[in-house]
């Protein structure tokens, strides 16, 4: 809680295995209030300054060395919760939305509230965004997304094959 401030930060770079993004959409949820207010101790614990936001939406400008799928130009959606693949609620349960090692834009790192994101587990987080869906409309997405994902497919039990 307190002031908020503009100010001019460097431009990010790619981790190995993720990407940099121009920002092209973002959204504003309530969740950045309770961050702002200080409810959320994973912004506490990243520390401030801090650059909140987590619904996006843009294009990759820079990859990283190990990353596969996307290349420099590609438009992406982002999700809220960026899982790690390696866990046990990932590996074993095929719970990623509540990965024990997850990383979250605009609370466990940078946010979305800037031109540039740095984005780390591309390949297994980012999503390719169709020509006829705005980043507007993708930026929206992700929030809602990971909601609905938990509540289908974690909480009432929907199988891969239904």
């Amino acid at each position: 809680s307190g002031p908020i401030a503009i100010e001019s930060i460097p431009r990010p770079t790619a981790p190995p295995d993720g990407v940099v993004i121009q920002v092209m959409a973002t959204g504003v949820c309530r969740s950045d209030w309770h961050g702002w207010k200080g409810h959320d101790g994973d912004i506490m614990a990243h520390g401030l300054p801090f650059v909140p936001g987590h619904e996006v939406s843009g294009i990759i400008i820079e990859v990283g060395i190990a990353v596969t799928k996307f290349k420099e130009g590609d438009r992406v959606a982002v999700p809220f919760i960026l899982s790690c693949g390696d866990c046990g609620m990932c590996t074993h349960h095929n719970r990623p939305t509540i990965c024990e090692r997850q990383q979250q834009p605009g609370f466990t790192m940078r946010g979305s509230f800037a031109e540039f994101l740095a984005l780390p587990r591309a390949d297994r987080n980012l999503s390719l965004l169709p020509q006829n869906v705005s980043f507007v409309e993708a930026a929206a997405l992700g929030c809602r997304f990971t909601t609905a994902y938990r509540a289908v497919v974690q909480q009432g039990g929907l199988q891969l094959d239904n």
